[in-house]
């Protein structure tokens, strides 16, 4: 069984409700942390899984709102763990860039904190490894493969496919429909995908905000990405406007145009337990 939690189910529109996009998702023993938008660690604490707990940061892009709180988990795994203990990044070329410029701001707050403790020697230690397609992790039975997808004019674009058990479950972060998302969530027994109500992004009276029009997803298209891969559960996430206590029936008939699966949606720390389907 693969647990999946939404810890952050909003956007670059900030929400007192809703946190900047971030999902959990646990397996075999580890725990993985799908980007780090705004509030990710107060929300994992809600969890009970600290900055110390990750196993690795997976990365899908560079848009400011996934990475709004990269800073704190890089500073606060830093300063609650008390052996030396890197923090594994895994994201698309670029993120040892940003990795690198996240340092170097915080040079005087790390100068601070190692001259203040006699136990803080050096400054974090953060691994990155750059990937666009492949397997990018395999250890106690969870493998962990990558693929591309689209975001553009945001490229390079990944997603993640966490196996173990025999469950499965594809992470796509922000992309239109593409044949490599496709081939990435075969078969799969979840999707989580980020969603925006195209009928009423149409409707907003600013040509900046219809522009993410360009390069999201409807929820009628990740419901149709659903379909075609054959996968078991659509997890909807990231909802643009914010999904309002009331709505979830409205968005989750537009996902059933397209897809007669299991729809789950909901607020911050909704969870979902993801388990292997009958062969057949």
């Amino acid at each position: 069984m693969i647990e999946v939690t939404l810890l952050g189910t909003g956007s670059p529109m900030v929400d007192p409700n809703r946190a900047g996009p971030a999902t959990l998702v646990r397996a075999g023993g580890q725990t993985f942390l799908v980007d780090a938008g705004r509030g990710v660690l107060m929300r994992a604490a809600a969890v009970g899984v600290g900055a110390a707990d990750v196993t690795a940061l997976l990365l899908t892009h560079l848009h400011s709102d996934h990475i709004t709180d990269l800073t704190d988990v890089i500073t606060t795994r830093w300063i609650t763990t008390f052996t030396r203990t890197p923090l594994l990044v895994i994201g698309p070329p670029g993120t040892a860039a940003v990795v690198d410029a996240i340092l170097d701001a915080l040079a005087p707050d790390i100068s601070y904190r190692i001259g203040h403790h006699a136990d803080i020697t050096e400054p974090p230690s953060v691994e990155v490894e750059e990937v666009t397609d492949g397997v990018v992790w395999g250890r106690d039975g969870v493998q962990i493969l990558v693929a591309p997808t689209d975001h553009r004019p945001v490229e390079p674009t990944i997603g993640f496919r966490v196996e173990f058990g025999g469950a499965s479950v594809v992470l796509a972060g922000d992309s239109v429909p593409c044949a490599s998302l496709d081939a990435l969530s075969a078969g799969a027994d979840a999707l989580v995908h980020t969603v925006i109500r195209k009928d009423l992004v149409q409707l907003v009276p600013n040509q900046r905000l219809r522009d993410i029009l360009d390069y999201h997803s409807s929820v009628e298209q990740a419901a149709n990405t659903a379909a075609r891969a054959g996968v078991g559960t659509l997890i909807l996430t990231h909802y643009v406007p914010p999904l309002a206590a009331g709505q979830e029936d409205a968005w989750r008939a537009l996902a059933a145009t397209e897809f007669d699966g299991t729809v789950e949606l909901g607020d911050d720390l909704h969870r979902v337990e993801v388990k292997a389907r009958p062969a057949g």
